[in-house]
């Protein structure tokens, strides 16, 4: 799941600026560390729930996204 979402579906999120990154996965729920332009993105939910689309065509099961987002420690100064 990590190599999935670090290597496949990353690299498109970085097209628009953003970052995803593996937090961990218990259970059904899969926490993901937002970046870059997710960490403020307005519609983030959209973005979730296209991974979670994604993961359920590659894995066959449906999780439920746990956004984290870590914002550089100077965008909040």
């Amino acid at each position: 799941m990590k190599e999935f979402i670090e290597n496949v579906l990353a690299p498109r999120i970085q097209g628009d600026g953003g970052w995803v990154e593996f937090g961990s996965l218990e259970g059904e729920k899969l926490e993901l560390i937002f970046r870059g332009e997710c960490s403020k993105c307005g519609i983030l939910n959209r973005c979730c729930d296209w991974i979670a689309g994604e993961v359920e065509k590659q894995f066959g099961r449906r999780v439920t996204i746990i956004p984290v987002r870590k914002k550089p420690f100077f965008w909040d100064r």
